[in-house]
């Protein structure tokens, strides 16, 4: 059978994927309210085309914080993805560049920095960003994404501690023997293995992570960086007005995969009021849920400039590595490219928040 989208894949990839592992990538926090939430709450909006248009000629290019770009389609950063499949990292940056879209590396990733950079030459790549209690350690990971030419600094801003991810704990995913984290040395590097009985990984971000860490600490990695930051996880106009003000250039409007706290909004959800009070002044971005082409239209429509995928990815490494992964994006891609055709939009610019609406303008009988 064909594989023709992203629910498609995800079918394929559960079948392959051994069971602690597919619960440690597929999981949310809690009761998974907000998991379901994140995708859901797509259907809410409503797409409002214009037809008698020429859309011969659709574009899909734009430039995002220097950046130029085929797509503004781009791959999330998720951890360890050569747990998945071999091609790991590399495959899944090679990908977001064959399609032009940005590629965010995790810094808990099974391939170096290094090592994506140089494989993966021609891919825009930015570097998401955990501060360590070490400091010095992170100071060393920003310039060495520096030397290696990533282009922006991604600062994950909602993990000071791990989330409460119940089926995760059921299983108690660790980080197969024969793998790494590769952007670090010694027990970094391998102890994402789990000692206490819990999950591997939740007792390594414990044990690693900076709880202490404030907007404070923001406005360091600002002045320590040439790179443009950005804020991955901002929920609230609150944290989105302080984003700004400690001088990030962009903003990814993102609950972590729904993997933090449970209950907290759709980023969809949301997203129209950051864009309110801040998308005047720096780039808004945006993941959570997005799994076909009219989900990345809706959220380009209510003010988003950039629209990353997470799992969708991972479940197109397990199914076929680096040419799942291109499929998955190029399936997204194409189906953007008919939205906009069907709703009378030929450049990104052409998308605005008059063409969607919520479902709560309609009345019903």
């Amino acid at each position: 059978m064909a594989l023709v989208c992203v629910e498609d894949y995800e079918k394929e990839a559960f079948r392959n994927i051994p069971k602690n592992t597919l619960e440690f990538y597929r999981s949310g926090a809690g009761s998974e309210f907000s998991l379901a939430l994140n995708v859901d709450a797509f259907k809410r909006w409503r797409i409002l085309p214009r037809f008698l248009r020429d859309v011969g000629g659709v574009n899909t290019a734009c430039s995002i914080l220097g950046c130029k770009l085929s797509t503004p389609i781009g791959v999330a950063p998720t951890a360890m993805q050569r747990v998945i499949h071999d091609d790991g990292e590399i495959g899944n940056a090679r990908a977001a560049g064959k399609v032009g879209g940005i590629f965010i590396l995790s810094t808990v990733s099974t391939t170096s920095l290094e090592e994506v950079a140089k494989a993966a030459p021609n891919t825009s790549k930015w570097f998401q960003l955990y501060i360590y209690k070490d400091r010095s350690l992170t100071e060393s990971l920003v310039r060495r994404a520096e030397n290696a030419g990533y282009k922006a600094i991604v600062m994950t801003i909602d993990c000071a501690h791990f989330g409460a991810r119940r089926a995760d704990a059921r299983y108690k995913f660790k980080l197969p023997s024969h793998l790494g984290l590769l952007n670090f040395q010694g027990d970094r590097a391998s102890n994402a293995k789990s000692m206490q009985g819990f999950s591997g990984i939740q007792e390594y971000a414990n044990a690693q992570y900076d709880q202490s860490i404030t907007w404070a600490d923001v406005d360091w990695l600002v002045k320590f960086t040439k790179l443009p930051v950005i804020a991955k996880g901002v929920l609230t106009r609150e944290d989105a007005f302080l984003a700004r003000d400690y001088g990030c250039k962009g903003i990814i409007v993102s609950n972590h995969g729904a993997r933090q706290l449970d209950s907290v909004p759709a980023t969809i959800e949301v997203l129209p009021t950051i864009v309110d009070v801040v998308g005047n002044d720096m780039t808004i971005m945006f993941d959570g849920g997005v799994r076909q082409g009219t989900d990345v239209f809706k959220a380009l429509a209510l003010g988003a400039k950039a629209v990353f995928m997470g799992r969708p990815l991972l479940w197109g490494l397990a199914v076929n590595g680096q040419k799942g992964a291109e499929h998955v994006l190029e399936l997204v891609q194409r189906d953007l490219e008919l939205t906009m055709k069907l709703s009378g939009c030929v450049n990104m610019s052409d998308i605005t928040k008059d063409y969607v609406a919520h479902e709560s303008q309609f009345s019903k009988l």
